[in-house]
């Protein structure tokens, strides 16, 4: 009886300090070859999604350009540079966090793959660079290499917001179960990944894969794909989707360019965590994940 009337109150405690649940948004951006005509969509969209009340947005992997080694070079800036002050100035515009998906990034003669996160006054606050480059060879299926002309980013990347801390992966970088491991010790209840699986591990592991991230460490995990097309010389796979810490999917796109939404509910987090309190049962004398940078 006095254990009930503990995990009662443990769960009214849990209710009383977690914050009120907050609207995500992920843009499935269909994305062209003209630069400029993918930023005017792009931040059209965001002011879309922070109309319906989203406060955090997420944009998809490399957004204002074709996917590709080829257009890497053609479609690299500088951060500060063109694509990152419309998105800085469209986060102050409508005051969100905004996660500006991708684009390639020029830095002292290397090509990065390189995330640009913005706050409700348009400062910069973080800069993540994709960790993992996506080089594979499926036989008869795919065969890419991102090493042929980008740079892996070699930082982990985390920001806070009023609403909770955000980890962030580019695509590849969810493969990598360390790398949520290593943001879930920081902390982190929610993991960012705006990424661009294609027609073969698309189908294959993207939902797996992120439902997998969010049982392991208790977090909600979103990813943000570009809008499919068939046209295209790499076809990206669609399906932006949120995973709730249960591992449900709280919210999926189809393949077409839309704005998905989902309400962030960090008390169900925290219950998850007080039912399954997975983190203090961890044998750390027998094993560790452990970061070896700060």
């Amino acid at each position: 009886m006095r254990r009930r009337a503990e995990a009662l109150a443990g769960s009214a405690l849990l209710r009383a300090v977690s914050p009120p649940p907050f609207r995500l948004a992920l843009i499935q951006l269909q994305v062209s070859s003209v630069k400029s005509d993918n930023l005017t969509r792009a931040c059209g969209l965001v002011r879309e999604a922070a109309a319906q009340g989203a406060k955090i947005v997420c944009l998809p992997e490399c957004f204002n350009s074709p996917y590709g080694t080829n257009y890497f070079p053609q479609y690299a800036e500088k951060i500060p540079g063109e694509s990152t002050q419309k998105l800085s100035e469209v986060a102050k515009e409508c005051s969100i966090y905004l996660i500006g998906g991708s684009i390639p990034e020029e830095d002292a003669g290397k090509l990065y793959n390189t995330c640009a996160v913005f706050g409700p006054d348009g400062t910069l606050l973080v800069k993540h660079r994709k960790l993992h480059l996506f080089d594979v060879d499926v036989p008869g299926k795919i065969t890419f290499q991102e090493s042929k002309t980008l740079s892996p980013g070699d930082s982990f990347s985390t920001f806070d917001t009023p609403y909770c801390r955000v980890g962030l992966g580019i695509c590849y970088d969810l493969r990598f179960a360390e790398l949520a491991q290593i943001y879930a010790q920081r902390g982190c209840q929610l993991l960012v990944y705006p990424g661009a699986f294609n027609l073969t591990t698309g189908p294959a592991h993207w939902e797996l894969l992120q439902r997998g991230r969010a049982v392991d460490n208790q977090v909600y995990v979103a990813t943000a794909s570009p809008a499919r097309d068939d046209k295209a010389s790499y076809v990206a796979w669609g399906h932006s989707t949120v995973v709730t810490p249960w591992g449900e999917v709280l919210a999926t796109a189809g393949t077409e360019e839309m704005i998905v939404y989902s309400d962030i509910d960090l008390k169900k987090l925290a219950e998850i965590r007080q039912q399954i309190p997975i983190f203090s049962q961890k044998r750390l004398d027998l094993y560790a994940v452990e970061a070896k940078k700060p």
